[in-house]
């Protein structure tokens, strides 16, 4: 009988419980999305009630920028795996605390207080959470199918969302449309409790990055911001200017879309949740083919792929989901398969910007602030202005826009498909095909090579 490999197994395991703890965060946004109606009516009654919802959404995100500098030098200090088990619980806690708060016409003001204060905590700990999560992953998976392995995490980014809209939607079917708005609501927010044990469970018995540890033992480099920020400033702006364009991208099309489609266009609640579910499923099937694509043809090209196709496509499709619910679904969908190549390689690609002893810090800290100012934002920005001026097509617009900046941190992106991420250098390869190819790198002997940071 064949042995398993202890390496294969060891992988596997980083694969599921960073996936967990992925599906844990999203299906907090998920379920925030799916169910926005049933948050305004309970918090946020009124004209400006929907408003009031998207701020509360936003307003987590305010937040993550701290917790990423929290928890990401923390995380380049004692290392991924314990700050994993922490941030899943926080997250998990504050989700389902919602499901227990009083309403608006119970306990007044101080309803919506308590809501924003329980999104703010939710904020804190997502900051240490994804770019954890994605930094622990890819330093455990094989350089040469992180692609693949890497895309399983946001399978668990999708797989939370469809997880809280599928949740809603059999909550609505089951109770309809009284119950929900007077207490079914609270159900999903209180599935995310067990959820976050799970996924604690599985963090807890993982073993520690072997490629932090090695550095750790045997290099002792400084870590910490002072060191990211005057060291690695290429490097921060880069994944800040690819985060404007992956996160406007996301949370306009998967998170306020369900508002958009209802609000702007009058398509009915479980209708919605239905569309939504179905793009979804879609998007997830195709994660880990783009994420074994980006192995072979490298990152860069993925990328150049989405952002342009997006760019072309995105003012089209809003103009097509206006002409009917069908219509509606195929431009749902058609967007959804371009955004994919971005998502799929988000674990490969944003790790391998930063060397081992910056990389928790550097992704939690370039990718939070840009997420914060214009990702969790994305919702609110859209409401605003279409109710402000009744352009319906404002987010398609706001897509191209996202998509232009993306292009512009693109041209500083270096590949790194294959390339180790051992040692105390910015990861880089020479290996790669040439329509990947950036301006070539310094050859340094065999097949990678890496940039020393001076």
């Amino acid at each position: 009988m064949t042995s398993r490999d202890p390496k294969s197994g060891q992988q596997t395991r980083s694969v599921a419980a960073a996936a967990m703890g992925n599906a844990t965060e999203w299906f907090d946004y998920g379920v925030y999305a799916a169910a926005a109606t049933y948050i305004t009516a309970a918090f946020f009654p009124g004209e400006l009630g929907t408003l009031g919802t998207m701020l509360g959404f936003a307003v987590s995100f305010v937040l993550r920028p701290l917790g990423g500098m929290v928890w990401g030098p923390l995380g380049d200090r004692i290392g991924r795996k314990a700050v994993l088990a922490t941030t899943i619980l926080l997250m998990a806690a504050a989700t389902g605390a919602i499901g227990l708060l009083p309403s608006h016409a119970t306990a007044g003001v101080f309803a919506p207080i308590m809501l924003i204060l329980l999104r703010v905590v939710q904020g804190f700990s997502t900051g240490g959470e994804y770019g954890g999560a994605a930094t622990y992953l890819a330093e455990s998976c094989n350089d040469r199918r992180r692609g693949f392995l890497g895309s399983f995490l946001e399978f668990g980014t999708l797989g939370g969302f469809v997880g809280g809209s599928a949740v809603v939607l059999a909550c609505q079917l089951a109770l309809g449309s009284d119950a929900m708005h007077e207490w079914g609501w609270r159900i999903p927010f209180l599935m995310a409790v067990p959820l976050g044990l799970i996924g604690w469970y599985l963090r807890s018995r993982l073993e520690e990055s072997a490629v932090f540890t090695e550095v750790q033992e045997q290099e002792h480099p400084k870590t910490g911001l002072r060191v990211l920020v005057t060291e690695y400033k290429r490097e921060l702006l880069t994944l800040g200017g690819l985060v404007v364009a992956l996160n406007i991208v996301n949370y306009t099309l998967l998170t306020y879309q369900p508002t958009y489609l209802q609000d702007t266009i009058g398509v009915g609640e479980s209708t919605t949740t239905t569309m939504m579910l179905i793009g979804q499923v879609i998007m997830m099937l195709a994660l880990p083919f783009f994420g074994r694509l980006s192995d072979s043809v490298g990152r860069r090209p993925m990328w150049l792929f989405s952002l342009i196709g997006l760019g072309i496509l995105a003012i089209p499709m809003y103009m097509l989901m206006g002409q009917g619910t069908g219509w509606a679904v195929l431009g749902f969908v058609v967007l959804g398969l371009f955004y994919i190549p971005q998502l799929s390689t988000i674990t490969a690609t944003f790790p391998a910007i930063f060397p081992t002893h910056v990389r928790y810090a550097g992704f939690a800290l370039g990718y939070n602030v840009s997420t914060a100012i214009f990702g969790g934002t994305a919702p609110l920005v859209n409401d605003a202005v279409i109710r402000a001026t009744g352009w319906s097509l404002f987010p398609a617009f706001y897509m191209v826009f996202a998509c232009v900046i993306g292009l512009i941190a693109l041209r500083f992106l270096r590949e790194t498909v294959g390339a180790s991420l051992r040692g105390t250098d910015v990861p880089i390869t020479d290996e790669i095909p040439a329509i990947a190819k950036p301006t070539p790198p310094p050859v340094i002997g065999g097949a990678t090579a890496t940039i020393t940071k001076p």
